[in-house]
Parts: C-alpha cells; sequence; structure tokens
C-alpha cells in the first residue's frame, strides 16, 4: 500500500483541474457584471415601453383639452344664443354652462381610466432581479 501524497508546502492543495480561488472570484465577478448590463438593458427596455404609453395617454389628454375648448368656445354661444330666443339670457347661459360641464367631467373620467393603466415600474425587470438576488445567494452557500 503506498501512502498518500501530500501537497507540496506552500501549494493550496488544488488539482490542476479545479480553478484557484481567485479565478473563481473573477469569473463570478465577470458573471454579475455581465448579469447587472443585462439587467439595465432590460430596464431601458420597458421604462421605454412605459414612456411610450404615457405619451400616448398624454396626447389623448391633450386632444380632449383642445376640443373641448373649441366645442365649448362655438357651440355654447350657438346653444345659449338659440336659448336666449325662448327664455331670458342669463338663464339661457347657464344652462348651456351646466351641460358643458358635465360633458367635460365625462371626458376627464375617461382620460383617468388610460391613465391608471400605466405602470411606472418595470415589473420583468424587477421580477428578474429578485431571481438573481436569490441565484446570488445560492452560489454563495
Amino acid at each position: 500500500m503506498t501512502a498518500p501524497q501530500r501537497a507540496a508546502p506552500g501549494s493550496d492543495g488544488a488539482t490542476a483541474a479545479e480553478p484557484s480561488l481567485g479565478e473563481l472570484i473573477g469569473a463570478m465577478t465577470n458573471d454579475l457584471s455581465l448579469l447587472v448590463r443585462k439587467e439595465m438593458e432590460l430596464a431601458k427596455v420597458e421604462i421605454k415601453e412605459e414612456v411610450t404609453q404615457a405619451g400616448k395617454a398624454a396626447g389623448a389628454f391633450g386632444g380632449t383639452a383642445v376640443a373641448g375648448y373649441m366645442a365649448l368656445l362655438f357651440l355654447s354661444f350657438a346653444l345659449a344664443l338659440g336659448l336666449a330666443a325662448l327664455m331670458p339670457d342669463g338663464l339661457a347661459f347657464l344652462i348651456v354652462g351646466v351641460l358643458y360641464g358635465a360633458a367635460a367631467g365625462a371626458l376627464f373620467l375617461q382620460a383617468r381610466e388610460r391613465a391608471k393603466n400605466i405602470d411606472p415600474v418595470p415589473q420583468q425587470t424587477v421580477d428578474t432581479l429578485k431571481e438573481d438576488v436569490a441565484w446570488a445567494k445560492a452560489q454563495t452557500r
């Protein structure tokens, strides 16, 4: 029976096939760096999609405001002047104002519903970051 071979003094006892601790840390650092870059790319894509959706909602708000203003301006005068032929001028203009106030309220509610669909948090990135943290914890055990 032969005696087990001992490692040479000053060596860490690792065989040639096993990477050193420094190589393992270097590989882990490279992997972590790549992972962070990929997560940043994913976050940029998700945020760009949400900003596009927010821009469309803002455009809808702007279009609603312009159309509402023009309608209020021209139709209110026409309606109020038409009603003024049947009743006192003040009452005719009051009725027109109430009608357009109700229309503006309905448009606001519609725009608010569109705005509720905007999610400023990049959910996919958050989920993958949680997975990455769990993976990193498992690697250190």
